[in-house]
């Protein structure tokens, strides 16, 4: 299992840092209607795309699972935040206008659950909004992806369609589609096979004779150093049926909940 306490000091600049950041909290804005006012970021992480969020003028609110990666996040949106199971969340029913879960699907088993938390804790009106076919959006078609390809792969849990009819059992309606640039994360053949041997590839142990295999043709690549085509993330966003949310005094108010005691999945990657 892939630790975020520890990878938190170097998350965001392994994953394209402020670029990636500015990409999602723009697409994810894009989706969520006018007058909405108060926004949970769900998995959080080091609130990078938390932060950029509430500079759009939203209360926005973080939540994650990780301590090591909430601390880097109460450092851009102080007093925003809550350790919280994003499957379970500490809030009640209809308690923001939108609701955020990026990088976060493809992670979970029980990512229905998720979807599930997203649509009680939404307002009538209010939109959830998610990143869908992670995995897919890295294969780019490049010479990477052709030495990868023999590779065991996992079955998506973030599939366009899977999340779909989890918003549909949950009474929730499509409300749009988007995508951004996943800007720095072009791999390179050099950073690919080193991760390939430290295990960042799902069912490909370190020190497996096919890891071994593929990271020494990853090595055998030209251009060891030079990123290939960044991954185009994809979004959809779906409503809880209602009013479209609209400005008052009773949005926002109130004091953020006492953070959960007992962490749930990880954080995005």
């Amino acid at each position: 299992m892939f630790d975020y306490d520890e990878e938190a000091e170097r998350y965001d600049a392994s994953r394209g840092g402020e670029a990636r950041a500015a990409a999602a909290a723009s697409a994810v804005l894009g989706l969520i209607p006018e007058g909405t006012v108060t926004l949970l970021d769900a998995a959080c992480g080091t609130g990078i795309v938390t932060r950029r969020l509430a500079e759009a003028d939203l209360d926005v609110t973080g939540a994650d699972a990780a301590y090591g990666m909430l601390r880097r996040a109460t450092e851009r949106v102080p007093g925003r935040v809550v350790l919280a199971d994003i499957r379970q969340l500490p809030f009640p029913c209809a308690s923001f206008d939108a609701v955020s879960a990026i990088w976060l699907l493809h992670l979970l088993d029980d990512a229905e659950k998720v979807v599930a938390e997203a649509a009680r804790v939404l307002r009538p009106g209010g939109v959830f909004v998610a990143t869908v076919d992670k995995a897919a959006s890295h294969d780019v078609g490049s010479d990477i992806d052709a030495v990868m390809a023999p590779r065991p792969r996992r079955a998506a849990r973030d599939r366009s369609d899977l999340v779909a009819s989890y918003a549909d059992r949950h009474a929730l309606l499509p409300a749009g589609r988007a995508s951004f640039r996943g800007c720095g994360q072009g791999r390179a053949p050099a950073r690919a096979a080193a991760d390939v041997r430290r295990g960042w590839y799902t069912l490909l142990p370190p020190g497996e004779p096919l890891t071994e295999k593929l990271a020494s043709r990853l090595e055998q690549l030209p251009g060891q150093h030079v990123p290939r085509q960044e991954p185009e993330f994809k979004l959809r966003a779906f409503r809880k049926p209602g009013p479209v949310p609209r400005p008052g005094p009773e949005l926002g108010s109130g004091p953020l909940p006492s953070p959960t005691s007992s962490p749930g999945p990880p954080t995005d990657a």
